[in-house]
């Protein structure tokens, strides 16, 4: 490594806070990380394995080898990083676009500002951006270092600097278990090779007490998008009817191209119930709060930071009734929900 080289790598490791990588753990063996530099030589090293690990453009490589179909969907988000950004995108209207969504904003009002905040499968980053406000800490992960380096190089041009990026895959995660308050993962278990296994890692992650929220494709709410999608190869995918998402991006060919290979090109691809979510939550100490959107008929609007809290029944008829009804109302998205639990913390709580 040449002088310069080194230089370089010593301020890609000045990137990240202390307390970020005291969130980070080896993911071989999940031992506490630190930044070395030796000789010429700089990184973060595990301080129980020795094993050592890169460190470019203030993105940690904490990913190992992962199995084939996995490495597929890497590949895949190579080629088109998801979502990416549109031209001249600024903090100021990225946050105006997520203030726009009433998601976005419970989220936001639910998380305390000194919170712990981990975005699994984070994809281009926005909303680990949008999250970094407050005195919380945020690390957005992902597989894909393409998709990253394009988070990191709007957290430098938006100047956010409560945000890491870690590439790093959640099978084998260089994320340090039970340490964080909330854990974010939406779009992402669906895409690999086993949800349910994928969960039982994603709950690792969450300290006693903290929030999980979950957004999976929904078996129910996406029949209209397979019908359109069966529609769409008919013709080779030229004509693609009743996705305002892609007529809104005719005006921006990258990021019209990364929905269409995100939703319609997929090489994996699950959908799921709120009972067999329910089911994972059970089986990995994870008491359910609620959906998003409301699972209740008639339910009130959330207000404040009422989306962590317990929705006031659990009813599988009534669930069962509600993913009738998302067909209608998530069809535009993909027929995407959100499902919010908490981890049990065993010292003062039971699943219920």
């Amino acid at each position: 490594m040449t002088s310069a080289a080194s230089a370089m790598a010593a301020r890609d490791i000045a990137r990240i806070s202390k307390a970020s990588l005291e969130l980070m753990a080896c993911p071989a063996c999940a031992g506490a990380l630190e930044a070395f530099s030796v000789g010429s030589e700089a990184g973060i090293a595990c301080t129980d394995c020795a094993a050592r690990f890169d460190v470019r453009n203030g993105i940690p490589n904490l990913r190992v080898d992962a199995d084939q179909r996995t490495e597929v969907v890497r590949e895949f988000y190579s080629v088109a990083p998801f979502p990416g950004y549109p031209p001249r995108d600024s903090l100021g209207s990225l946050r105006a676009r997520a203030e726009r969504s009433e998601f976005a904003r419970l989220l936001d009002r639910a998380i305390p500002g000194d919170a712990r905040v981990l975005e699994v499968g984070c994809g281009t980053g926005q909303m680990s951006l949008f999250l970094a406000t407050a005195n919380r800490v945020v690390l957005g992960a992902d597989l894909t270092r393409a998709s990253l380096e394009l988070g990191g190089a709007a957290a430098r041009r938006f100047g956010v600097d409560r945000v890491t990026f870690v590439e790093t895959d959640l099978r084998k995660p260089g994320l340090r278990p039970g340490a964080f308050d909330v854990v974010y993962c939406s779009g992402v278990l669906h895409h690999t090779p086993d949800p349910r296994a994928s969960f039982a890692a994603l709950a690792k992650l969450a300290k006693p007490g903290g929030t999980i929220v979950l957004g999976l494709y929904n078996a129910y709410a996406r029949i209209p998008h397979r019908l359109r999608r069966a529609l769409g190869r008919l013709s080779g995918f030229k004509l693609i009817p009743f996705d305002p998402v892609l007529r809104d991006r005719n005006a921006e060919p990258a990021r019209r191209d990364a929905w269409l290979r995100d939703q319609y090109l997929h090489p994996e691809e699950h959908r799921h119930t709120t009972a067999e979510v329910q089911h994972w939550f059970r089986e990995n100490g994870v008491e359910y709060l609620r959906t998003y959107p409301d699972s209740l008929i008639a339910a009130e609007p959330l207000q404040g930071d009422e989306f962590f809290t317990a929705a006031d029944d659990n009813w599988h008829f009534e669930n069962w009734l509600a993913q009738i009804r998302w067909a209608g109302s998530l069809w535009h998205e993909g027929g995407l929900w959100i499902t919010v639990g908490r981890k049990v913390d065993s010292r003062n709580d039971c699943p219920k």
